[in-house]
C-alpha cells in the first residue's frame, strides 16, 4: 500500500529528481508543449502549476523564487513575460496531459504534456478538419448550374424560330 506516499520518485534520487523536473519544467515553459513518459508528465504538472500561479503577480521576489524552481534565466522571462499575462484571469489547471500510446523500445506510456492557452495551431487544424469534411458530395452542387442555362437555351430559341416559320 502506498499510505502516505504523496511524490512520485520516478525512480531517482532527490538531486536527480529535482534536476529533472527543473529541465523538464524549462522546457515547457520555453516550447509550450513536451513528449514524455505519463509518470514524469504526472510528477511535472505538479511542479510547474505552482510555480505559473507565482508568475502572476511579477515582483522581485516570486522572480527569485520561481528561479531557485528553474534555475534557467531565460524560461523565467519567458515564464513572465509571455505566459503570465495569457494565463491571468485562468483560476488554476494551466497543464494538459494527452495520452499518446506505448514507446516502441519498452512499450512505457507515452504522453504530451501542453500549456492549455497556448495550443492555438492545433485549435485552428481542427477546426479546418471539421470545416472539410461532409456527407454530401462537393461535385453535385457544381453540375446543376451549368445544365440550367443550356437547357433553357433551346427551349428560347424553339418558339422563336417557330413563330418565323408561320
Amino acid at each position: 500500500m502506498r499510505h502516505n506516499k504523496a511524490i512520485n520518485h520516478l525512480g531517482r534520487q532527490s538531486g536527480h529528481r529535482k534536476a529533472l523536473l527543473a529541465n523538464m519544467a524549462s522546457s515547457l515553459i520555453m516550447h509550450k508543449r513536451i513528449n514524455t513518459t505519463v509518470a514524469k508528465a504526472k510528477a511535472l504538472k505538479s511542479y510547474v502549476e505552482p510555480l505559473i500561479t507565482k508568475s502572476k503577480e511579477d515582483t522581485t521576489h516570486n522572480r527569485r523564487v520561481v528561479f531557485s524552481y528553474l534555475k534557467d534565466k531565460n524560461a523565467v522571462t519567458e515564464l513572465f513575460r509571455v505566459i503570465a499575462p495569457k494565463i491571468a484571469d485562468r483560476p488554476g489547471g494551466y497543464t494538459r496531459v494527452l495520452h499518446t500510446g506505448f514507446r516502441q523500445g519498452d512499450a512505457a506510456e507515452m504522453a504530451m504534456i501542453e500549456l492549455v492557452d497556448f495550443n492555438e495551431a492545433a485549435m485552428a487544424t481542427a477546426l479546418k478538419a471539421a470545416k472539410k469534411t461532409t456527407r454530401r458530395s462537393r461535385a453535385k452542387k457544381a453540375e446543376p448550374a451549368p445544365e440550367a442555362p443550356a437547357a433553357e437555351t433551346p427551349e428560347a430559341e424553339a418558339p422563336a424560330e417557330e413563330a418565323k416559320a408561320e
